[in-house]
């Protein structure tokens, strides 16, 4: 306290000029209208400039449960464009030729990329209803197939695996081959067994085939990078530039055929009776 007392008196002379000038400023203020709208303006700018930089940071620290929204919003909207819904008139009939697909979003939790076989974990099991050979995607097109689940977490079998193959098709022409990785190049994944017939070209889109229980179809997987012909086979064998970053993952979307286990059944009924 006595140094309070000490500065106050080493500093009278300096604290009652400015005592002096905010009175003197104050009652210009009050008296001219000019300056109070000048004053009231520069206030204003002030307290807006600190609202704005409040709201940036509650903003920032708000992106987790926007980008939560966000995610779950894109699997609502993925669930109608498998389902071959009007996202307008929903109906609770699945169309014959998209079956019945349900779609969950879910997050990556751990990725291995650097191997010739690849695998993601994610954040989703039996207990949201996930089971194995359900697909996953992203935002961007195909990421894997659901290898083996607990009650929270599930691991995928990643596209950069040998032991993966995928139908696929030329979106422009509908020709069929089969996707795989060839353990090389983590940007690119070939497509093998195109026939010489289908017109192909670089950066034609490569889709998923639909003829496959796990993937709806025409769902993206990458654009052609090279073509070249198998002189075994004298097929194609196309490169492809993956749509998706798979060193780079986050949010995923678990697709569920609910009509597999029928699809399957009826499908090893036939192979039986051969």
């Amino acid at each position: 306290m006595q140094q309070i007392f000490n500065f106050i008196f080493k500093n009278s002379i300096l604290l009652l000029f400015l005592l002096l000038l905010g009175i003197s400023l104050s009652l210009v203020i009050q008296s001219h209208s000019y300056h109070r709208s000048r004053s009231v303006t520069s206030a204003n700018a002030v307290s807006g400039y600190v609202y704005q930089k409040i709201n940036d940071v509650e903003q920032y620290f708000s992106l987790k449960t926007e980008n939560e929204k966000l995610a779950a919003e894109n699997a609502e909207l993925k669930k109608i464009l498998y389902n071959g819904q009007d996202s307008i008139v929903t109906t609770t009939t699945p169309t014959a030729a998209t079956g019945n697909f349900v779609v969950t979003q879910s997050r990556v939790i751990s990725n291995s990329f650097g191997k010739r076989d690849n695998y993601l974990t994610i954040n989703s099991g039996t207990n949201d209803g996930v089971k194995r050979d359900m697909g996953v995607v992203s935002s961007l097109g195909v990421i894997g197939i659901i290898e083996n689940t607990s009650k929270n977490y599930s691991t995928v079998i990643s596209v950069l695996n040998t032991r993966i193959k995928l139908d696929a098709k030329i979106k422009k022409n509908n020709h069929f081959g089969t996707l795989k990785w060839d353990g090389k190049n983590a940007g690119f994944a070939l497509l093998t067994e195109v026939p010489r017939l289908a017109e192909v070209n670089k950066g034609d889109t490569i889709v998923t085939g639909g003829r496959s229980v796990i993937f709806p179809e025409n769902i993206p997987i990458g654009k052609i990078e090279k073509v070249f012909i198998d002189k075994k086979t004298n097929y194609y064998t196309l490169q492809i530039r993956l749509f998706n970053d798979m060193t780079s993952l986050d949010h995923v979307y678990i697709i569920e055929n609910k009509d597999i286990q029928e699809i399957t059944t009826l499908e090893a009924q036939t192979t039986a009776n051969e």
